[in-house]
């Protein structure tokens, strides 16, 4: 199994920045790891991809509404994952969720897991 602690939601202004972390846990995470993705949930909207980044070279793709303003990053030996928001907009208020696709064994299948989320609201 795999756990998934996000941090460092909150409250920013318009043109402020903020960094979440999310950090996995689990025996064979490190061993088998192969993407870290963001997604956000709005309301009245439906989940939108944000951001994801693999593991193994630490290529990275975004969503058209973040790309300048928002970076993807990780650190291997932390087993984490972070998101640099900067330049926020009210629009990018919302909950957001990590997301680990991972084995859990060599020749075993892909799983998904998701992290409980994290607040990020911006005012205008």
């Amino acid at each position: 199994q795999v756990q998934l602690v996000e941090s460092g939601g909150g409250l920013v202004q318009a043109g402020g920045s903020l960094r979440l972390s999310c950090t996995a846990s689990g025996r064979t995470f490190s061993s088998y790891r192969m993407t870290m993705s963001w997604f956000r949930l709005a309301p009245g909207k439906e989940r939108e991809f944000v951001a994801s980044i693999n593991w193994s070279d630490g290529s990275a793709d975004y969503a058209d509404v973040v790309k300048g303003r928002f970076t993807i990053s990780r650190d291997n030996t932390k087993n984490t994952v972070y998101l640099q928001m900067n330049s926020l907009k009210p629009e990018d208020t919302a909950v957001y969720y990590c997301k680990a696709r991972t084995r859990l064994t060599v020749d075993g299948p892909v799983y998904a897991y998701w992290g409980q989320g994290t607040q990020v609201t911006v005012s205008s």
